[in-house]
């Protein structure tokens, strides 16, 4: 059948299964494979997002960008079919080039309401995350590998009236790759979902730049605190990678909201233990504008139709819940061992978290 001959990549000796590189090794419908970039000035005054995605067994690429200045918010978001060449990252007004694997990519959006052409360099090797999954009673219901990076960002970023240059010295640039199974709208639970509701849910993910080193902190526990994903790790070009043990993070919200305004995350290495701390500069949810559950005017895997794009603006002065039951990111400044460093707090935290002290969906910070 024509639409089931070889494709570009199916020339390189990259192959794990014997299927052709258009297919992946699942008939799941929610196999992804995406990335996310931060690109954070050091005064809090800009953060931008960015990603793209491909979701191969409901035939899909989107991407999305979102600048926080002020207290706007504005996004840009694009869908379309997903074609054959998978080296091609570009849909609508957005694409990401690799120039140079895991060194050097350039990162562009040419729309009227929020446009930028950067270069993002690594600073840093690319650190594997630890193996991610989550089950619904007995059905895995996530199953990802992610690698994560810092470095410095170079070039322009304009939305409406207001123009940013930026360059390694004021600016932060993380990103993560992540691919696998992970649930996507129309998902449908049936049995499990109905016998395993969550309870809650507990999340930290923060990339964190300094000068000589990149630390990474991940952790993800359920209601009662057990944890089903850790890991502290630094890296320093020329050195083992050196691992910081169990992060303990104590969070202090604003009162009467989940919104974390600073925290302390210790680091337990036996030999010297360590406390990172985080001053939070601006906050941009992600179920608003970029496609995370649960926005409701668009998420990500979801087909829109051919050459499909969206621009938003959104006045973030006004309440919503996406906000409240969503992942939100977080520019960041932070202090290690008398070490200054910029990078991503992004927590959750819904439902019951026994050590914060959250009893339900409806609890807050006193």
């Amino acid at each position: 059948m024509a639409d089931d001959r070889p494709v570009p990549l199916d020339e390189y000796p990259v192959h794990q299964v014997p299927l052709s590189m258009k297919h992946v090794a699942t008939g799941d419908r929610n196999a992804y494979d995406r990335c996310i970039f931060h690109v954070l000035d050091h005064e809090g005054r800009a953060l931008l997002i960015l990603g793209l995605g491909v979701y191969p067994n409901v035939g899909v690429i989107d991407a999305y960008a979102t600048l926080r200045t002020g207290d706007t918010l504005h996004a840009v978001r694009a869908s379309d079919a997903l074609g054959d060449d998978r080296m091609h990252l570009a849909v609508g007004p957005l694409s990401i080039e690799v120039e140079k694997p895991l060194r050097r990519l350039r990162l562009r959006c040419e729309d009227n309401s929020l446009s930028y052409d950067l270069t993002w360099t690594a600073e840093f090797p690319a650190l594997w995350e630890p193996h991610h999954v989550q089950y619904r009673g007995d059905r895995l219901t996530l199953e990802g590998r992610r690698f994560v990076q810092a470095g410095g960002v170079e070039g322009v970023i304009r939305a409406g009236d207001e123009e940013f240059r930026v360059s390694p010295g004021g600016w932060t640039g993380t990103r993560d790759r992540s691919w696998g199974v992970r649930p996507i709208p129309g998902e449908e639970g049936g049995r499990l979902a109905e016998d395993h509701p969550t309870e809650g849910f507990h999340w930290i993910w923060c990339p964190v730049r300094f000068e000589d080193r990149f630390l990474m902190v991940v952790l993800q526990e359920d209601a009662d605190g057990y944890r089903t994903l850790n890991d502290a790790t630094v890296v320093r070009p020329g050195h083992r990678d050196r691992q910081l043990g169990w992060p303990q993070a104590e969070i202090t919200y604003r009162p009467g909201t989940r919104h974390p305004e600073r925290a302390v995350i210790h680091l337990g290495d036996t030999r010297k233990p360590q406390e990172l701390e985080v001053e939070i500069l601006t906050s941009s949810p992600l179920a608003i504008g970029a496609g995370y559950p649960p926005a409701d005017d668009w998420q990500h895997g979801t087909w829109r139709g051919r050459a499909w794009t969206d621009t938003r603006t959104y006045d973030l002065t006004q309440p919503t819940p996406l906000a409240t039951y969503g992942v939100t990111d977080h520019a960041a400044r932070f202090r290690l061992d008398g070490r200054l460093g910029h990078g991503i707090f992004e927590h959750g935290t819904f439902g019951r978290h026994d050590p914060s002290g959250f009893t339900g969906f409806d609890s807050v910070a006193p």
